[in-house]
């Protein structure tokens, strides 16, 4: 049982028995008189100064209580600092490399130095909520959610392990910075011939593939000749090529995803010449990881030094000037060693052509849950969300169902007020 413990006197024995309290010279004045002390779950005791009696009394018997309802957690748990619990949850984390490096990422740029050194005990809602609002503010809403993503998951990994009682981050006034779906800008057939056209020959394919099947750019640099089956008119969606760090990879599409994607007659026609054309050359990276089993696929599409494109430079020296030669961008500037600069945003880069691919199908008629499956979404709720606005508009067929409707009212009554006067004519 809870007991509570005076540690600014002690016991003396009196020559008649009795016990009396008298004053501890050594802690008179020191420190919190009031020693709360309780049995833990394996029997041992343990204690916690306080104040006033009344605190350590209500202490001890609440932990005593805990004890009994499985509830229990050692004090002395929270004072655990939450670098080593972040440490801990991103070695535990199952994810791809690339997600690694985002989280390691975040953790190193924005939780561990808000964060970092504090007790987990020390963390509060209300500080959550300031961060992500300066987060937020500073960086944008994206780079804010994923912060969060790892602040929460690190607290939750210390709830789990019993170094904590409750998750701060989960607190109501803790809200995450929510998902804003800007209607996309979509580029009219014009302008998307005109940047096709002004790729050199070797790389049209690589975006005509992006505005004719949505594939993703890491997707497109992955493709390899046989994934082209021009017997069922697909294109296999089956890799791509990722970026961990400085180095190079191949790995499955985004969310573990492989897919197939119709191929038109034209598109056929365009893969076969540059095939017949250009051919395909073989390109050995590690699958997933840098220390993964290599694999050779033979690429459609490599750079002038044999190896796979990396989107940086494919950007730079195609992309870029590309839409500045059809004006969807403005020339470059130079600097004072003659270096380009272009000046573009998220709206102008391949995934772009991915867009112009969706809308193109919504408007011939491709429902939401095959455009999904198509472009590769983990889900079809989030294709809805992003290409909403773009679904062919059913007022008209609203409208036309309704007055077919009304119609046969109106005739109805009509005829009603017209037997009326007859009736009353007659």
């Amino acid at each position: 049982m809870a007991f509570v413990k005076d540690q600014w006197t002690r016991a003396v024995k009196q020559a008649d028995g009795t016990v009396v309290r008298v004053r501890n010279e050594k802690r008179w004045g020191r420190g919190k008189r009031w020693l709360a002390v309780w049995l833990g779950p394996a029997g041992n005791e343990v204690s916690m100064a306080f104040e006033t009696k009344t605190a350590a009394s209500r202490h001890g018997s609440a932990m005593e209580t805990d004890r009994e309802r499985g509830d229990y957690l050692d004090p002395k748990a929270g004072r655990t600092r939450l670098e080593q619990v972040g440490k801990d949850w991103l070695e535990s984390r199952s994810v791809d490399p690339a997600s690694l490096i985002q989280y390691e990422s975040k953790w190193r740029l924005h939780v561990a130095p808000k964060f970092g050194k504090r007790q987990l005990k020390s963390i509060r809602p209300s500080e959550i909520a300031v961060w992500l609002r300066e987060v937020t503010e500073q960086f944008g809403p994206s780079t804010a959610r994923s912060a969060f993503l790892v602040l929460h998951g690190a607290l939750e990994l210390a709830v789990a392990d019993e170094t904590l009682k409750r998750n701060p981050a989960k607190s109501k006034i803790v809200r995450r910075p929510p998902i804003h779906f800007a209607d996309v800008v979509v580029w009219s057939e014009q302008v998307v011939d005109d940047i096709v056209e002004a790729h050199p020959p070797q790389y049209r394919l690589i975006p005509i593939v992006g505005a004719g099947a949505g594939l993703r750019q890491g997707e497109i640099f992955g493709l390899s000749t046989e994934d082209f089956d021009f017997e069922n008119n697909v294109i296999w969606v089956r890799r791509q090529v990722k970026k961990l760090g400085r180095d190079f990879v191949f790995s499955a599409p985004k969310n573990d995803k492989m897919r197939a994607v119709p191929m038109s007659k034209a598109i056929a026609e365009f893969a076969r010449e540059h095939i017949e054309q250009l051919g395909d050359t073989e390109v050995t990276l590690p699958w997933e990881t840098l220390a993964g089993e290599p694999r050779t696929i033979r690429l459609m599409f490599t750079w002038s030094d044999g190896k796979q494109i990396r989107a940086r430079n494919y950007d730079e020296t195609i992309w870029k000037p590309a839409l500045s030669a059809v004006g969807v961008i403005p020339p470059p500037t130079r600097d004072k060693r003659g270096r380009r600069h272009y000046v573009t945003d998220r709206k102008t880069g391949l995934h772009a052509l991915r867009h112009h691919f969706a809308s193109v199908a919504l408007k011939d008629g491709v429902n939401i849950k095959e455009l999904a499956e198509y472009l590769g979404h983990y889900n079809a709720s989030f294709t809805l969300r992003l290409y909403t606005h773009l679904l062919p508009s059913s007022h008209d067929r609203a409208r036309q169902a309704i007055d077919r409707r009304m119609t046969q009212l109106r005739q109805r009554l009509t005829e009603q007020s017209r037997s009326r006067t007859e009736s009353a004519a007659a």
